[in-house]
């Protein structure tokens, strides 16, 4: 104690025990090791313990050097390490100075070990410390987010239950890690009830909680639950609402979504390279080109360097709208590239019809030593059948293996059968189905289905009918197509037995749907709707202006695509209803002259409709862009990029 007689004394005695607690001798190793540790030598820092165990006998140094070793996922010398603490707990039994108790240390062994893949040894290490005492929350903690790492989701749930039977109290750490396996393993009723410890803890969830929480939810399907755990959180970040946005995409509520990430942008909150990857995703589905346009520009105006994910996500943005042109000038802009960038921009090419193009960069690929995959001729394979290549389709086909080592799956096999059946040799493609090293899909029986629609196949039809209502019977849409070959071939009896089919089984017809997007708003369409519009001075004065322009081709509409045994004035009014006509009327009243017409439907267009949109492309002097479940159809000055094959 230091006496308080003077002012001077003090001074003295202070300066005295200065004097004798001067630095010790160790000092400059530890930081010697310090340095070591932050500028990466690992292998100097190991050596320098290992040649003076006895000059580092605190958890610090220790503690700084796993760090380096997590961060470099260097197991050698994490290994080397543990060793070098084991042999001196090993070698003094008696003393009080086993530095692989001390429960940082743990759980830093653990996570390194966990990094590095070695679950097991991490596990060695969790268990070895149980032996020597009571371990605390963060070492329980940091075994179970090794399990979860490496995928081990229940593992890590049982750890967590673990933890609590041997009573120790969850805090925010435990419960983000234990909703986030919930998650992952879609465990409802475990969540739920971890969510009721977080409700009753005496620690306030904090936003790494709140933020799995509402992971929680969304990956278990509970959207009502995603937006009472959200609207109550006392703050928000970036993730929150990506978790809102995540879930409502997931839920297929599409346009909300979009506008939850307006409200985002309106409160100033920001984006993360996820929310524009996930947002760009968004504006493909819908073909949102307005929208993409304007993440684009964010992206450009942004001072980081964008990610791999969301430039890739732009080229499939571009590609999806139509844009192609768009897309390769993106593609070309990236310094670097990955295989799915090849692969965006080839998919692209294919579904707008430009097969030259994507065989071009395909052969590119390959001449770069790019390893093309299953995706590469997903996409070639597509595009061939869409475009009536037929010969290349089952060349490619036959070289998958041979000369790519890809071995063919389902997709590749739908899209042999669908291009042989498309082009009418329905026999070779049945032979195909027959010699598949695996079960056929749904989706080969209904492309097969198709190819009997477009040639007139009923005895075909009926057979591969029967296969698609085993695999599929609750989709209404193969009921429709069979039922639309017999009503092509007249067989009104027929067309009844399958109508009464879906009435007995509960199944409705899917409404054909179309929307356009002007400036920030969607408008939707569907057919035999929207009278108010139809009726309207403006509809009717520019359909006036089309019909009489059309009358002078000599357009009269296929009255054949209505398949329904009704007259011949009634199918002619029913095919001026079709969604995609209405969304083009409004497109021509909506937005100013020369600009594109970019549609998307819900369904297959029909033939009529494909040749009105033909015509209407001439007489306008528009381009239009329909999307439909197949491909993109460009049509310009009375042609379609699809050359009427489709």
């Amino acid at each position: 104690m230091i006496p308080a007689i003077s002012l001077s004394g003090v001074v003295t005695n202070i300066t005295a025990i200065s004097v004798s607690i001067a630095p010790k001798p160790q000092k400059p190793l530890k930081q010697t090791l310090k340095s070591l540790a932050n500028s990466g030598k690992l292998d100097e820092a190991i050596r320098l313990i290992e040649d003076s165990p006895s000059k580092f006998v605190d958890t610090e140094a220790y503690s700084t050097l796993l760090h380096a070793c997590i961060s470099q996922k260097s197991l050698k010398h994490g290994q080397r390490l543990y060793l070098q603490l084991r042999h001196r707990r090993d070698r003094d039994k008696n003393r009080h100075n086993n530095l692989l108790s001390d429960s940082t240390l743990q759980s830093k062994f653990i996570t390194l070990f966990a990094v590095c893949g070695r679950v097991h040894e991490a596990r060695c290490i969790f268990d070895d410390g149980l032996e020597y005492g009571d371990v605390p929350e963060s070492v329980w903690v940091a075994m179970a987010i090794g399990y979860a790492r490496n995928g081990y989701f229940m593992e890590a749930l049982l750890v967590y239950g673990d933890m609590l039977y041997h009573f120790i109290q969850p805090g925010n750490f435990a419960f983000s890690v234990a909703l986030k396996a919930c998650a992952d393993l879609n465990d409802f009723q475990v969540g739920r009830g971890i969510h009721a410890q977080v409700a009753k803890s005496n620690e306030e969830p904090d936003q790494v909680v709140n933020n799995a929480l509402l992971r929680f939810y969304a990956e278990c399907g509970r959207f009502d639950e995603v937006v009472k755990v959200f609207e109550e959180m006392p703050e928000r970040n970036i993730v929150s609402w990506n978790s809102l946005i995540t879930s409502l995409l997931k839920q297929g509520r599409l346009f909300e979504a979009m506008d939850m990430f307006r409200r985002m942008q309106r409160d100033g909150m920001g984006f993360s390279w996820v929310t524009l990857t996930t947002i760009l995703s968004l504006c493909a589905q819908v073909t949102a080109l307005h929208s993409g346009k304007e993440i684009h520009a964010q992206i450009v105006k942004s001072v980081k360097r964008p990610d791999m994910p969301v430039l890739n996500s732009l080229l499939d943005m571009y590609g999806k709208c139509g844009v192609i042109d768009y897309c390769r000038k993106v593609f070309d802009g990236m310094s670097d590239k990955d295989l799915t960038s090849w692969n965006t921009l080839l998919t692209g090419f294919a579904m707008n019809g430009h097969m030259e193009e994507a065989m071009e960069l395909f052969n590119k690929m390959v001449e770069y030593g790019l390893r093309v995959d299953e995706v590469t001729f997903i996409a070639l394979l597509s595009g061939c059948s869409h475009a009536g290549r037929t010969d290349a389709g089952q060349t490619l086909f036959n070289r998958m293996k041979k000369d790519f080592g890809v071995s063919p799956s389902v997709e590749h096999y739908a899209c042999l059968v669908d291009t042989l059946g498309r082009a009418g040799r329905i026999d070779e493609a049945l032979e195909i189905v027959k010699s598949m090293p695996m079960q056929p899909s749904g989706s080969i029986w209904g492309s097969l289905l198709n190819s009997c629609r477009l040639y007139g196949k009923v005895s075909h039809a009926r057979t591969v009918a029967k296969h698609l209502f085993q695999l599929e019977p609750n989709n209404p849409g193969n009921y429709v197509m069979l039922s639309n070959i017999y009503a092509n071939a007249g067989l009104w009896e027929d067309v009844n037995v399958v109508r009464e089919m879906m009435q007995s089984e509960g199944l409705k017809k899917e409404a054909g749907c179309s929307w356009i997007h002007i400036k920030n708003s969607v408008h939707t369409f569907v057919a035999g709707g929207s009278n108010e519009f139809r009726n309207s001075a403006e509809y009717k004065k520019i359909w006036s202006k089309v019909m009489e322009a059309m009358d002078e081709i000599g357009y009269v509409a296929d009255t054949g695509v209505v398949l329904h045994d009704v007259n011949d004035e009634m199918k002619a009014m029913w095919v001026c209803g079709h969604s995609e006509r209405l969304a083009t009327m409004f497109a021509l009243i909506h937005t100013a002259g020369g600009m594109p017409i970019r549609i998307t439907k819900n369904l297959r267009v029909c033939r009529d409709c494909h040749a009105w949109m033909k015509i209407v492309s001439r007489v306008m002097g528009r381009i239009i862009v329909l999307r439909d479940t197949n491909r993109f159809h460009h049509f310009k000055e009375g042609e379609c990029t699809c050359k009427d094959y489709w």
